[in-house]
């Protein structure tokens, strides 16, 4: 009985953030499929679905996608939390299309802005010309700019201190690591504090003491 009222519970939960736990879904499953790759095969493989140059160069679109539907590392648990706390309540404040269009933009834009750039280090001898097949999947950047744009949800002066701690979050690795997803991940958080157009008239900001205080039920 408990368990019929658990799941009377949560599959509410789920549908309403179905883009949310759908992606968590397919990453499930292709970490699963990495689960049961040779460490040779499974390197190959994502790199053949990499965002790296020489895959943007001749299939950006195939990549471009294909790069998120895969964790490096095959550590899936963590982003069941991950999307749970950031994913899942922006998508239920924009809307799936909206939230979307923010996953997208901060995906495709911050790979093709820090790609870019490491080209650019390739061509000024910065960086190795093998740094063309660099390997480069995952969901991140998408991660990163959604949990930027959730700074249009939270009320002034809170807003500030959340804005404040993400570039933090996301400054100093550029600053100390200076690689490309360094770069990537900050130019991600850029966008979706740039996504404020999308915000627009998706309700209130939250009070979070508002939001303590209101009893339950």
């Amino acid at each position: 009985m408990r368990i019929n009222r658990g799941a009377h519970e949560v599959w509410p939960y789920l549908r309403s953030a179905p883009g949310t736990y759908v992606w968590l879904a397919v990453l499930f499953v292709t970490t699963v499929a990495l689960h049961h790759m040779s460490p040779e095969f499974e390197e190959e493989f994502l790199r053949q679905r990499s965002t790296n140059i020489h895959e943007l160069s001749g299939n950006p679109v195939r990549v471009l996608i294909a790069s998120a539907m895969w964790i490096d590392g095959g550590h899936w648990l963590p982003y069941v939390v991950l999307y749970s706390v950031f994913h899942a309540p922006a998508e239920r404040w924009l809307g799936t299309a909206r939230w979307l269009a923010v996953c997208a933009a901060a995906h495709v834009l911050a790979t093709l802005i820090s790609e870019g750039a490491l080209l650019w280090g390739i061509r000024h001898g910065m960086a190795p010309a093998s740094a063309v097949n660099t390997l480069d999947v995952g969901v991140s950047y998408a991660l990163a700019g959604v949990i930027a744009v959730l700074v249009y949800r939270i009320p002034a002066p809170w807003r500030y201190v959340y804005g404040f701690v993400v570039l933090v979050v996301y400054g100093v690795p550029l600053v100390t690591g200076r690689t490309f997803t360094d770069l990537g991940h900050f130019t991600a958080v850029l966008i979706g504090f740039g996504c404020w157009p999308l915000v627009g008239g998706r309700g209130k900001a939250r009070n979070p003491k508002e939001t303590a205080a209101a009893p339950a039920g």
